[in-house]
């Protein structure tokens, strides 16, 4: 099977919830009319996270989850695991994070993420911050990048 991976990054506070459902929602839905698979990888990090979880999930339910699944991942073991056992189709931890400091578990976090990834989908909109560190490693990894903040995607081919 051919699965593309798609992550998602955007800042822990969002000034436009509705920009993000209108540049997210369609895009979400091409990728599921035609990809074979789409497995996207997600964060729980701040407002966009726990918000494009929430879109992936209506997008879901309308075109179903057949050929896709959300994975949250996190940087370390959290004490609530079954609120989001119910929520999630996986959770995982990447090994490269293990056992190194809460703070930068979550950049080494979100390296794995882009690595794992064909397309990143980012909500940047400032210069600072875990998401922008993000954007900034998906174009070092020349990853194909899609800023719901701008209108065009930048593609690094």
């Amino acid at each position: 099977m051919n699965i593309f991976t798609v992550s998602l990054f955007g800042h822990r506070e969002v000034d436009d919830l509705r920009r993000v459902d209108e540049r997210l929602i369609p895009i979400l839905k091409e990728l599921i009319r035609t990809k074979e698979y789409v497995a996207f990888l997600i964060g729980r990090n701040g407002e966009f996270d726990e918000y494009a979880a929430s879109v992936i999930k209506r997008v879901q339910k309308e075109l179903g989850s057949d050929n896709n699944d959300m994975t949250l991942v996190l940087p370390y073991s959290v004490a609530d695991i079954e609120y989001y056992e119910k929520y999630y189709d996986n959770i995982t931890i990447p090994e490269s994070v293990s056992g190194v400091h809460p703070k930068s578990a979550i950049t080494l976090k979100n390296r794995w993420m882009v690595e794992q990834s064909d397309l990143v989908i980012v909500y940047v909109e400032r210069n600072k911050g875990g998401a922008y560190n993000a954007l900034r490693y998906a174009e070092k990894q020349q990853k194909k990048i899609i800023n719901l903040v701008q209108r065009e995607s930048v593609e690094n081919e």
